[in-house]
């Protein structure tokens, strides 16, 4: 893998914690140009000084709910290093509340953060990646974009979405060599659950006890990078367990998985 994205421009998003923060150690390490996006600069700046090349780091804010920000954001991206040669979508928020108890504004402001930047950013971007006829986008999407289970509607209903769309965008892009992986986490060890909007859109404030128990961020970070680097359309991240059989139960015995997602409530 170090040969092969030695000097890439990889624009990571949702990169301050969690995930994309292991991403960014990750491709760094590996000899990436890494672009950091999210709202907190000052955690940007911890993550950069903490890569293993920081001078080939660079930091990018960006809010997620400004989509209106997006095209100014992606040429200002893309000028750091001359071109973006991977874009992996990453920031969100979750949701923990049952359907009815949700305010239709949780419902809204999740679609808003966890679908609709990832596609506005996907359009500002895909010019560029036409035009160099080369282009790859991995997509965080989650295990709740196959599945459902009690609490998570919201989140489960734009991570459902987040596949549609991407499976959409390879089909009508493959011409031009652009790539899509998208990626299923199950349960990974970050702070996630402790900012998921629960009915009144106020956040959980609360770990979660899966979460805790999940697979290390830079674990899962190996594992994303195993699958873009092979090119997967979609791939599994985490431990086999649950989770990974919930996905086969979904696929092989979706009755079977219908009749256990009731007894499924987080704790």
């Amino acid at each position: 893998m170090r040969n092969e994205f030695h000097d890439k421009v990889v624009w990571i998003t949702g990169a301050s914690s969690g995930i994309g923060e292991a991403l960014a150690y990750a491709y760094s390490a590996v000899g990436a140009r890494v672009i950091l996006s999210s709202r907190r600069p000052d955690e940007l700046e911890r993550v950069r000084r903490s890569c293993a090349q920081p001078e080939q780091v660079r930091v990018l804010p960006l809010d997620l709910v400004e989509i209106s920000s997006f095209a100014a954001k992606t040429a200002e991206a893309i000028a750091l290093f001359g071109q973006i040669d991977l874009l992996i979508h990453n920031g969100g928020i979750a949701q923990r509340s049952l359907v009815k108890d949700t305010g239709m504004e949780v419902h809204r402001r999740v679609m808003e953060v966890d679908y609709f930047s990832y596609v506005a950013l996907t359009q500002a971007i895909l010019p560029h990646f036409i035009q160099r006829k080369a282009g790859h986008f991995a997509v965080v999407s989650s295990v709740m974009g196959k599945i459902g289970t009690p609490m998570r509607s919201a989140y489960a209903a734009a991570k459902h979405a987040l596949h549609g769309f991407f499976d959409c965008l390879r089909a009508e892009v493959s011409s031009f060599n652009i790539k899509v992986t998208i990626l299923t986490p199950g349960y990974i060890r970050t702070n996630i659950a402790s900012y998921a909007l629960t009915a009144d859109g106020s956040p959980a404030a609360r770990a979660s006890t899966e979460i805790e128990h999940g697979l290390p961020a830079d674990k899962a970070a190996k594992q994303i990078l195993r699958a873009v680097s092979r090119g997967d359309f979609e791939a599994f991240i985490g431990r086999v367990g649950l989770e990974k059989m919930g996905l086969l139960l979904n696929r092989f015995a979706p009755g079977i998985l219908i009749r256990m997602a009731p007894k499924q409530v987080p704790t």
